[in-house]
């Protein structure tokens, strides 16, 4: 598979605001960095940038640093090691810290210290979130015995969830709403897991989980389905209509920028959309 990073910006400004959904971005300034040129190995599987402005890129075989210019493969030093160099997911949070979800186990990087996370230890972790109190979210499944694991990490103490087997197999989407809401992502449906005592909403048809998550502008919970989008209320669906365009894709990620677009990733060949 050929994977690209592509970066657009807008040239006059400094301080950019959100791309305009109505012009291509052929008519911005772009540049695109290529496997084929040596820019990395293998598939680019998440993306964050930390207060230093430095873009983290996780893929395949490791996690890079990249300044704009050029990547360099991410080191620690010498007696410190990610227990896998397979990336699948990162978070900046708001202190600078660099959250690392891996095939085999989730660590943090921050002032050249790793820490790892033991209770996590022999989990793939699919998705990581800051809420609002600042604690982290790890959302994943463990290796051997497979079952989906929750599990909340705040001053260092990591509380876990999911050991019963109740968030089955794995957990593929996280989403906190402008309510505070916390909304889980399974096989079966979504959990609403905070305030209150978790409550769970079946879901059913979507053969790898709900991954993507957002929110319609009057605050409604979006659902990336498999062929579309959906409105969920009072544990009711109802289509997401994308006026001038129908979506059959298989959603896999959503996000409101700050003007109040709805940028939409797919699976094939719609690729990103924007609302």
């Amino acid at each position: 598979m050929m994977a690209t990073l592509c970066s657009v910006v807008l040239a006059y400004c400094a301080c950019a605001p959100a791309l305009n959904p109505s012009q291509d971005v052929s008519q911005y300034a772009h540049t695109a960095w290529k496997i084929r040129d040596g820019f990395a190995k293998g598939e680019i599987t998440s993306i964050a940038q930390t207060p230093d402005g430095y873009l983290w890129l996780g893929t395949q075989f490791g996690l890079l640093r990249f300044d704009g210019v050029r990547n360099t493969p991410w080191e620690p030093t010498p007696k410190q090691h990610l227990r896998s160099n397979r990336i699948l997911s990162l978070l900046a949070a708001r202190d600078g810290t660099l959250w690392i979800g891996t095939w085999n186990g989730l660590a943090s990087w921050k002032d050249g210290k790793l820490t790892q996370y033991r209770e996590l230890d022999g989990h793939y972790i699919f998705k990581l979130l800051q809420d609002r109190d600042g604690a982290i979210w790890a959302g994943g499944m463990r290796i051997e015995n497979p079952v989906g694991r929750l599990c909340a990490i705040h001053n260092g103490d990591v509380h876990c969830h999911g050991d019963d087997g109740s968030l089955g197999r794995n957990i593929r989407g996280l989403y906190q709403d402008s309510n505070g809401d916390l909304w889980v992502g399974v096989l079966g449906g979504l959990w609403r897991w905070k305030p209150g005592p978790p409550k769970f909403y079946p879901l059913a048809g979507q053969p790898d989980g709900i991954q993507a998550l957002g929110e319609d502008t009057d605050g409604v919970l979006l659902v990336g389905w498999n062929g579309g989008i959906k409105r969920f209320a009072d544990g009711k669906t109802q289509p997401y209509e994308l006026p001038g365009f129908e979506l059959k894709s298989r959603v896999r990620s959503m996000f409101r920028d700050r003007n109040g677009g709805l940028w939409i990733g797919t699976r094939n060949s719609s690729g990103l959309l924007t609302w």
